[in-house]
């Protein structure tokens, strides 16, 4: 079996049959075992056992700096004021919200080993970075852009998202790594086939030995677009439920992947709908301004 350890106890046994039936290479942790950590989906690509993806979820809480500011006002400061405008601590302990997420994310970086990781200010644009400089675990992203890759060994790529999907890249090799972040505009600007192209072509790849992974994002039936005439060109209609007013926007990427080089074999996907999962995963369209964590890296050396 895969080892999984389910969320949700009452519907192990069927959850459990389910994930190891569909995705044998997935990982699900709600508390810290010999399999991951609190919080964490973990995937590992079949034959590149050196290379180690981690999809964070709502257990393991608010991971992004730059979320704090779509928050409520005070929540940079762990202040909240009352109906007569005098501000009162809101936790127990004596740490500000900001200080509470530099400590889970301190955290994550030590459980996962990693030495470093990269963020970016993402943008929805199709901007990729190669070979980005490392973000501190207190600091926020100062990098632009919606894709970053690398070479580094233990120098993590970090996607956040809360709705959109997070597609982590690796070459067969084990030796190259890329991360991407697919909001809706990303694909209607084909991003995750340009930001393939754009992998292979720093480091001289061919398409055909990159393997993928789409994490946790909005599933085909939450993906609405009432708007889909002036939001959308006309090519992307094949994919568009005109009685739903509903995008498949899993489907869509996959076929872009596939249209960037990337045999069907090699792509694989996390299908859980964070609109769908409240409580399990944040989704934007559900009101939420906090952020997960979506992480590939390249461990120091190969797994046993």
């Amino acid at each position: 079996g895969s080892g999984l350890l389910c969320p949700r106890p009452r519907a192990k046994k069927a959850f459990d049959a389910a994930i190891d039936r569909e995705h044998p290479y997935l990982w699900i942790s709600s508390k810290k075992n010999f399999h991951g950590y609190a919080g964490v989906i973990s995937f590992a690509f079949p034959g590149i056992p050196q290379v180690r993806c981690a999809f964070t979820t709502a257990l393991r809480g608010n991971l992004s700096l730059d979320a704090l500011s779509l928050l409520a006002p005070s929540a940079e400061t762990g202040i909240a004021a009352d109906a007569s405008g005098h501000g009162e601590n809101r936790a127990e302990a004596c740490l500000t919200v900001r200080e509470a997420v530099v400590s889970q994310r301190v955290c994550l970086q030590r459980e996962l080993g990693l030495s470093a990781w990269s963020e970016l200010r993402q943008v929805h644009k199709d901007v990729c970075l190669a070979n980005p400089v490392a973000t501190a675990p207190n600091a926020p992203s100062s990098l632009e852009g919606d894709g970053h890759y690398t070479n580094v060994a233990g120098h993590a790529l970090v996607i956040k998202t809360a709705d959109c999907q997070p597609i982590l890249l690796a070459h067969g090799s084990g030796k190259y790594i890329a991360a991407l972040h697919v909001g809706w505009r990303g694909n209607a600007l084909d991003f995750p086939t340009a930001g393939v192209a754009a992998f292979c072509r720093e480091y001289d790849l061919s398409p055909a030995d990159v393997y993928a992974v789409r994490g946790p994002s909005l599933g085909p039936a939450a993906a609405e677009f009432v708007n889909f005439d002036t939001e959308w060109p006309e090519r992307f209609r094949p994919w568009f439920c005109e009685t739903a007013r509903t995008m498949d926007l899993w489907s869509l990427t996959r076929c872009q992947l596939i249209a960037a080089g990337l045999l069907p074999e090699r792509i694989f996907s996390v299908d859980l709908c964070t609109h769908s999962l409240p409580g399990f995963l944040f989704s934007y369209r559900r009101g939420h301004a906090e952020r997960h964590m979506n992480l590939i890296w390249r461990e120091e050396s190969p797994a046993c």
